[in-house]
């Protein structure tokens, strides 16, 4: 057995639409044109995407590695600084997350930290990690980056089935596709609607030519010996 896998980033819809009518318009288009359009990954989480070379690799080649940090803020308050979690990386766990903060606090292997509770509620996320007197925010927090999913890594692989052979597409591999199947989806149902079109013209003709001989029509379905003969 051959274990195959694919992992494609959610996207912003409105950008797919804006770049396939821009590949629809100049199929000449290249992938750096079309990454002006469609930016990069749409993350349903949020969290912050570092740096561009990840989506570069994944739209020309079909696979790269893409950085994904979450959303964090410092706060100050009576001389103590919390850090304020507010997005977190794409199918990363919640729970998960802060146990595992916990865990490395009570292992010291992040030092620092005071307190951790999660806020969290219908408004949105909100991880408050609370640091001692002492700390500097911005080295725990970078602590917080380099040992948990705080930062973590989405690898791209955009595998597809064509004519049922799996291969590895780029961006403008992929739309084409998309393009090519929008294009038989339509004039599979055109065709199909101008069949049933012109069966019900056909229809309508031959009740056409039965009105304009109605005397005739009325006069054979008379003469008929049985109503089978007359239909």
């Amino acid at each position: 057995a051959v274990g195959m896998e694919t992992n494609i980033p959610p996207l912003n819809l409105g950008e797919v639409i804006d770049g396939t009518i821009m590949l629809i318009d100049n199929p000449e288009t290249t992938i750096l044109e079309l990454m002006t359009v469609i930016k990069g990954p749409d993350f349903p989480t949020g969290a912050t995407i570092m740096g561009k070379a990840g989506i570069r690799a994944a739209y020309e080649t079909g696979k790269g590695r893409i950085i994904v940090r979450a959303k964090a803020e410092i706060e100050e308050e009576n001389n103590r600084h919390r850090i304020i979690v507010t997005e977190i990386p794409y199918q990363v766990n919640k729970a998960k997350l802060i146990e595992n903060i916990a865990d490395l606090v009570k292992d010291k292997r992040i030092v620092g930290i005071s307190d951790l509770r999660d806020e969290s509620d219908r408004e949105g996320m909100r991880i408050v990690i609370e640091l001692k007197k002492d700390a500097n925010p911005n080295v725990v927090l970078n602590m917080l980056y380099k040992h948990t999913k705080m930062q973590d890594t989405f690898g791209v692989i955009m595998l597809a089935l064509v004519n049922n052979e799996p291969q590895v597409l780029n961006i403008k591999q992929v739309l084409n596709y998309y393009i090519e199947f929008q294009k038989e989806v339509v004039t599979k149902r055109t065709v199909f609607e101008l069949n049933k079109a012109e069966a019900r013209a056909h229809i309508l003709e031959g009740l056409r030519i039965a009105l304009d001989n109605i005397d005739e029509v009325i006069n054979i379905i008379r003469s008929s010996k049985t109503g089978e003969i007359a239909k």
